[in-house]
């Protein structure tokens, strides 16, 4: 498969695997989630960096934030 990437491409090409993730660490840890898992992080990144987008039960920032501590292994 990386070869084929390889030739397709013409660029190098690695299996990317979730780091720096802990909790249901046999899902996460597959390669196959490292761009979910990779977009969440970013969007953690960006969320601290601009503070809370809302606090409301329901709302978008709460939602995201249960995610967050889904992410980091805290239930």
């Amino acid at each position: 498969m990386i070869e084929l990437a390889e030739e397709v491409f013409h660029l190098p090409v690695r299996v990317g695997l979730p780091q720096h993730v802990t909790g249901l660490a046999d899902v996460v840890s597959n390669p196959i989630h490292a761009s979910g898992v990779g977009l969440l992080l970013y969007g953690s990144k960006q969320e601290g960096a601009r503070g809370s987008i809302a606090s409301s039960s329901g709302s978008v920032g709460s939602w995201f934030g249960k995610v967050k501590h889904w992410v980091k292994g805290e239930f």
